[in-house]
């Protein structure tokens, strides 16, 4: 067993003996007094590294606290055990589909509106210790997800030198419904978006109690991936979170442009969804929404369920903020993976040849001469194409050309284009969404996939620069194949493939037809 490390002055240990089967492991309870109280967790005997799981940040959102803003958590008496992963935010039951697999899932319980919790994996021994904090943020389309994913697990990270904290958010109408009921009650003028407050919330325990894990509150960068990346974005608008960050990581997912994959709408078109939601539900008020089972308002029709300009926690748009200079200037990296797309159908050649007709107009030619269409296999491809660029690639590629040109910290971009070995050609999806979390945080054990040297050699890779980056807003360090900020001049970006190195961005003329497009729609 590896030698105890104290975090604190105020630090207790416990020597627990656990028994399976025959076997006897020797672990060790570590408590930490955070504002709150005490909290304990464990020391895993192999790597050091302690974890805390299921600690509330904020008081539970049920009852009236449905729909509002978090609260303070009450302090406790005694000792809470935080060893567990607390339940994860009202969704559907998970199911493996598409790409995702069951350890892109969330654990089939518990699950339940009392989910404000995060969760804590250091290797520090001390406060002095100051370790740069990596704050993770889940995706899952604002409509699932939690940080009790296999995949999410932060011990590889804290090994490295890194305090590793992951969240949970409510997703889904819980943590998006707006109502004129709701914006007279809170005080602010606004209502909706509380799921950006939720993570607000954790960002702000985090500067209050990370030092006692070793953590620098001086030194936090925010991380996410899909969802997760679009909330990074904006929380890098967001007044409320000004200052709780320093480096920002967006791993596929933007909203500098309004698309047809996520619309903006403004705070009166949300109010009125939410009156429609409620009248869907057969009731006329805020008080009986509120009364209704988690489970009817799961399964009712509508309701908003993702971000939007509320003019309080996203007071602007995203690209207005930054041609402002109204953003948190932050280092950022940006990136999206080569076979990145959500598609639920495939139209015919015959089909899309029409769809593109009626989408681009006069732009139809042009788009067809970089997403072809003239077979069947190309009209696939293209339409795959298509939803990785406007979608994800587009998103990426914009904030790299306007963090250059609006701000003085500088944005490093990446596309991950590794295509993830698999067990069956059935399950070869190529670099899919979502395939590049594992190597990122150097979790390739927690995924089934029949893995190779290179693998292991991205995820060193890919951890290493987010490491370093995390450690000092720059992911180069010595070893490391030099990854230079986005310029427009050079048009360039790290690319993690069997051969992991700088190159000119692939499909640079897709991309160049989005920003020529969506220019246009802004004209």
């Amino acid at each position: 067993m590896k030698k105890t490390r104290s975090l604190l002055p105020i630090y207790f240990m416990t020597l627990i003996l656990l028994s399976a089967c025959t076997v006897k492991e020797t672990v060790i309870e570590e408590t930490v007094q955070v504002e709150s109280g005490y909290i304990s967790g464990y020391q895993d005997a192999e790597s050091g590294v302690i974890s805390f799981k299921g600690i509330p940040f904020a008081a539970p959102p049920v009852g009236d606290l449905r729909w509002k803003a978090p609260q303070a958590v009450n302090a406790w008496e005694g000792t809470l055990e935080c060893t567990t992963f607390g339940p994860s935010p009202v969704q559907a039951a998970p199911a493996p589909f598409m790409f995702w697999s069951e350890e892109f899932l969330i654990p089939a319980e518990p699950i339940g509106e009392d989910c404000l919790y995060l969760n804590v994996w250091t290797q520090a021994e001390t406060e002095a210790d100051k370790m740069p904090v990596l704050v993770f943020i889940y995706g899952g389309g604002f409509r699932s997800g939690g940080a009790g994913c296999a995949i999410y697990d932060g011990r590889a990270m804290a090994e490295k030198g890194v305090v590793f904290v992951s969240l949970n958010y409510r997703v889904g109408v819980f943590g998006f419904l707006a109502h004129p009921e709701l914006t007279a009650e809170s005080g602010y003028g606004s209502s909706g978006n509380y799921a950006i407050l939720d993570m607000i919330a954790a960002l702000e325990w985090v500067q209050k109690n990370i030092d006692r894990f070793g953590g620098d509150p001086d030194n936090v960068t925010i991380a996410g991936q899909s969802a997760g990346s679009f909330a990074v974005n904006y929380l890098s608008v967001s007044p409320l979170a000004k200052g709780l960050f320093h480096r920002a990581i967006a791993q596929s997912g933007a909203a500098f442009l309004a698309s047809p994959f996520r619309p903006d709408i403004s705070l009166e078109q949300a109010e009125g969804t939410g009156v429609a939601f409620g009248e869907g539900l057969g009731v006329a008020s805020l008080a009986e929404l509120r009364s209704l089972p988690a489970d009817s308002i799961l399964k009712a029709r509508g309701g908003l369920t993702g971000p939007f300009t509320d003019g309080y926690v996203i007071a602007e748009s995203v690209m207005n903020a930054y041609e402002q200079g109204r953003q948190n200037d932050v280092p950022v990296i940006a990136g999206w993976n080569g076979d990145d797309r959500v598609l639920p159908r495939v139209q015919t050649a015959e089909k899309f040849r029409e769809q593109v007709g009626a989408r681009f107009g006069d732009l139809a030619e042009e788009f067809l001469s970089v997403y072809p269409a003239g077979t069947e296999e190309e009209a696939t491809r293209s339409q795959y194409d298509m939803s990785r660029d406007e979608t994800f690639g587009i998103q990426a590629y914009t904030w790299a050309q306007t963090q250059s040109s609006r701000a003085k910290s500088p944005v490093f971009l990446y596309n991950f284009m590794r295509r993830l070995p698999a067990h069956s050609p059935e399950t070869q999806f190529g670099a899919f969404h979502s395939g590049e979390i594992v190597y990122a945080y150097d979790n390739l054990h927690t995924l089934d996939r029949p893995w190779e040297d290179i693998d292991q050699e991205i995820a060193e890779l890919m951890s290493a620069y987010w490491v370093n980056f995390a450690r000092n807003g720059d992911p180069n360090g010595t070893g490391l194949p030099r990854w230079n900020p986005y310029s427009p001049q050079e048009e360039v970006a790290m690319l993690f493939d069997t051969l992991s190195a700088q190159q000119a961005l692939p499909k640079l003329d897709q991309l160049k037809f989005w920003k020529e497009y969506y220019s246009a729609q802004g004209e």
